[in-house]
């Protein structure tokens, strides 16, 4: 059982209260997120973010295949973290840490992932080339999309 995980983070030029407004509400999950995703909430992004949410998405992340996601918002802690794990989806497991804290001239993002993907030996074999890069371009997309947002950080 290989268990990955895929780490980031990202400085900001904004406050932690502005970062924390953003990132707590589920409908900007479809700003930060490549169009060529088809992401679209169905349900669960009515409320400001708590835990136990259950926030229901359509995605295409492959080959344009329309996949139905849930996640659960399992822990929050205003201003500081939140943590949603995938109940149902393309993964075999998906627990993502978001954590904020406070920087010279800005805020800290930091994003952490630990994933399991299904089908076994065959889903490892498909990591390397297949997801993990995928993955890389998603972050990267969602990288580039705060910094447009709200400029880009200097020291």
């Amino acid at each position: 059982m290989q268990i990955y995980t895929l780490h980031r983070i990202q400085n900001l030029p904004i406050s932690v209260e502005e970062a924390w407004q953003f990132l707590s509400n589920p409908k900007n999950l479809k700003t930060i997120t490549p169009d060529y995703m088809g992401f679209h909430i169905i349900s669960g992004a009515e409320k400001s973010m708590f835990p136990g949410q259950i926030v229901q998405y359509w995605v295409s992340p492959i080959l344009g295949i329309k996949t139905k996601w849930v996640t659960e918002i399992t822990h929050v802690e205003n201003h500081k973290y939140f943590v949603d794990e995938q109940r149902f989806g393309p993964y075999a497991l998906w627990h993502h840490k978001h954590f904020i804290k406070p920087i010279e001239g800005g805020v800290q993002m930091e994003d952490v992932i630990d994933y399991k993907l299904p089908f076994g030996i065959l889903g490892q074999m498909v990591h390397p080339f297949l997801v993990r890069p995928k993955l890389e371009e998603i972050f990267q997309y969602r990288f580039e999309k705060l910094e447009a947002i709200f400029g880009k950080y200097s020291s």
